[in-house]
């Protein structure tokens, strides 16, 4: 049988037969709908939703349900409430009026269930009915009333409709129940629901339970604590340290810690509490409880990802230095797509003042880290960085853990400096602990003496530092990518103190850099005749001490000016120059050879002498030589001597003289591969009487066939002869591939004369 019955649209609540639902409408609705069901319909409509499927009319559904008005109510704002009870199911055959939503009719014929036996239709209302009340013991909330309807119901069509809205069950399955005709799979769909339902609930109250066990445990120990605390106040034995402990366990609360360290505080706490205040233990539980509180366990900085403005913060703080900044963003881009530290350890090498330790920091602002710094220079005892036991009077942790600390969180950016001048005695061997801090696969695990618990350093950003890469215990120099600052040029430092170190100097004395005026000429005159290094330090030594008599002027006179510094008062601020760069000495000599070294303090040249006088061919050294340059010596004398001929030289004023050669600043210590062309050269002039240009320098190691070997610091050497005036120097031809490493400002101003063997380079000198 068809009805026609006008169409209430539901959004987000589902009617489901033999339940009601309560609406309300405003006047509007109320005359379209209400009132076309009780004049024309009967007080019947029809209720559809939106979720349901579609018909082949868009947005419609094919089923909804035959509802009846059963109360209506005026609300006092004009609205109308009406209570509305499912009735049947129905399948939509027409929607009527379908372009005006709201006066949608629909011609609908209800839906026939079909029959079920009477004894399955028992075992279902029986299972339904027991599952019910089994829930109804876990949530206690249903309505007793509405349990002794259910209780009645021998119609399992009608039950597997009623229960459904009791169930905490979302509108979609709502949705389901009501599109469901077959009252045996309703009732297969509820006895699910109701074992999900319970399953859940006995979780929740088995958590419950756990809960107020754990409260329970908590207020008892709260209790005894203030008893606890009642009785030592009678006994006179209360004070600070109780005090002390309730904030320790507050701290503790707020910890962002692992679980086995606040396991472990909890213990020590435990401990000190119960020690009385004479015990010698008392100091050392409350120390190591202050340092297990106090290390950055889990607290991170989150990294700047934004490689452009690292690049552009590092441009800002260091100019130059491309190829050194190029690697670092190259490490952090990587370190960003793998989400991971491993891979080698950068180690920045180079002179002193050349700005290693600076650029750290650099990078620590720029990817906004925090930055901590340990020097290893001189450490010999591995404790010191892995720390003493607890049981040593005044023992505390390694000076890892004492960076983190101060560093605050737990992936810092860490500087280890000066790593080339670790030592190595009976104490133990530093550098083998640096091994493990630094390696990515242990370090996650690095275990301190006095911690005891293992503290997770994968996250830190290490980065290390060194002057002379010879001088990186081996083992430890594997796991590091050496990346080289050289030596700046003048005109590198000339741009570094004007735009640099001279506002900040200004700044740090209190003064306006617009009170001082130093021309381009005086900050080099500064360069050349007042500092002889690879870095600014001695630069910034200078430009401080012009400020400050400029403060001290301002001071006693009690009168600001402007300040211009002249080549004239340049002596009254700095005193007479300390070096001389313009050779006066401009002619040839016989037996003095410039040579070109790589030292601490970057490239310079050492002047090599070599006289005769009558002995018994003898070589004699002084000039405080290392053995690498006294084995240069000896190789080169071996080569002169079996090509004698080669260059016009008397063997017999070889072996009846001794050959003595001395290097000058016999006080500076000399050593490295990269002397023996000049000391081969000093010595040919000396016993061939050639003269050697006073402008020419050379570097490269000789055999005793003559061949001349490649060496290494070519920038730093190159850098160190234009600084003395050197325009000419002599190269192997193996160093060819590094003259791309050599700023363009030195290229330009000095010649390079490359040579293969040793014979060669004399036809170049020897004119």
């Amino acid at each position: 049988m068809k009805k026609n019955l006008p169409v209430i649209l539901l959004k987000g609540l589902v009617l489901i037969p033999h339940n009601e639902i309560r609406l309300e409408f405003d006047a509007t609705n109320s005359k379209n709908v209400i009132d076309t069901a009780e004049y024309f319909h009967n007080n019947e409509v029809f209720i559809i939703n939106e979720e349901s499927q579609k018909t082949a009319t868009p947005g419609f559904p094919q089923m909804g349900v035959i509802a009846k008005i059963t109360n209506k109510i005026k609300l006092d704002n004009g609205n109308l409430q009406v209570i509305i009870k499912g009735i049947a199911r129905g399948s939509v055959v027409e929607y009527i009026n379908a372009e005006t939503p709201e006066n949608i009719e629909v011609l609908v014929r209800k839906v026939e269930e079909r029959p079920i036996e009477k004894e399955i239709e028992q075992q279902q209302l029986t299972k339904i009915k027991s599952e019910i009340n089994d829930y109804v013991k876990l949530v206690p909330y249903i309505n007793n009333n509405v349990l002794g309807t259910i209780a009645k119901i021998n119609n399992l069509s009608q039950l597997t409709d009623m229960i459904p809205p009791l169930l905490p069950i979302s509108g979609s399955r709502a949705l389901i129940y009501m599109m469901q005709i077959d009252p045996e799979k309703r009732a297969k769909m509820i006895i699910e629901d109701l074992q999900k339902e319970k399953e859940k609930q006995s979780i929740e109250r088995a958590i419950d339970v756990k809960v107020k066990s754990e409260l329970d445990k908590h207020q008892k120990e709260y209790i005894l604590r203030e008893k606890l605390k009642v009785i030592k106040e009678e006994l006179g034995e209360s004070g600070s340290k109780e005090d002390e402990i309730a904030t320790l366990r507050e701290k503790l609360v707020k910890l962002d810690a692992q679980q086995r360290i606040k396991d472990r505080i909890q213990a020590e706490l435990k401990r000190y509490e119960i020690l009385p205040p004479t015990s010698p233990e008392v100091h050392i539980i409350a120390n190591y409880i202050d340092w297990l509180m106090n290390i950055p366990w889990q607290k991170t900085t989150k990294d700047n990802n934004n490689l452009k403005d690292v690049q552009s913060k590092l441009d800002d703080s260091h100019y130059g230095l491309e190829k050194v900044k190029e690697r670092i963003l190259e490490f952090l881009a990587v370190k960003q797509k793998t989400k991971s530290l491993k891979g080698p350890i950068i180690c920045l090498v180079g002179p002193p003042g050349v700005g290693k330790t600076s650029l750290a920091f650099s990078i620590a602002e720029a990817i906004k880290r925090n930055f901590a710094k340990m020097s290893v220079g001189g450490i010999n005892d591995e404790a010191e960085l892995i720390g003493h036991r607890k049981a040593y009077l005044g023992s505390s942790p390694g000076r890892i853990i004492q960076g983190l600390k101060k560093a605050g969180t737990a992936n810092p950016l860490f500087l280890i400096d000066e790593i080339d001048k670790m030592t190595k005695d009976i104490k133990g061997d530093p550098a083998s602990v640096l091994l493990e801090v630094l390696d990515p696969e242990q370090n996650k695990y690095f275990s301190d003496n006095y911690i005891e618990e293992p503290v997770d350093l994968s996250n830190v950003l290490f980065i290390t530092t060194a002057n002379y890469i010879e001088d990186i215990p081996e083992a430890l120099r594997d796991r590091l990518e050496i990346i080289r600052l050289s030596g700046y040029t003048e005109y590198e430092k000339l741009y570094i103190g004007k735009n640099h170190l001279l506002p900040k100097i200004c700044q740090n004395h209190g003064l306006k850099d617009s009170k001082i005026a130093i021309s381009d000429n005086i900050i080099l005159e500064i360069i050349r005749n007042y500092t002889k290094e690879a870095g600014v330090r001695e630069l910034e030594r200078q430009l401080s001490q012009i400020v400050r008599k400029v403060v001290y002027d301002i001071i006693i006179n009690k009168k600001e000016k402007k300040y211009t510094i002249t080549a004239k008062s340049l002596i009254k601020y700095l005193g007479q120059p300390k070096y001389f760069t313009d050779r006066k000495e401009e002619q040839k000599e016989v037996g003095v050879v410039n040579g070109l070294v790589y030292t601490y303090f970057g490239g310079d040249i050492i002047p090599i002498e070599v006289n005769l006088y009558k002995g018994d061919g003898s070589l004699v050294l002084t000039g405080s030589l290392g053995d690498v340059m006294k084995e240069s010596a000896q190789i080169a004398l071996g080569y002169i001597k079996s090509n004698h001929k080669l260059y016009n030289i008397d063997y017999d004023k070889i072996t009846n003289n001794n050959i003595h050669i001395h290097v000058p600043e016999g006080a500076v210590k000399k050593d490295g591969p990269s002397a023996g062309v000049a000391l081969t050269t000093a010595m040919i002039s000396a016993l061939g009487n050639y003269e050697i240009p006073y402008d020419v320098a050379m570097t490269g190691e000789i055999t005793l066939r003559g061949r001349i070997l490649s060496i290494g610091g070519l920038k730093e050497k190159s850098i160190g002869a234009l600084r003395n005036n050197i325009k000419n120097i002599i190269i192997p031809e193996g160093n060819l591939k590094d003259m791309e490493d050599i700023p363009k400002e030195v290229t330009s101003q000095v010649t390079y004369i490359s040579v293969k063997n040793y014979h060669q380079l004399f036809k170049k000198i020897i004119k």
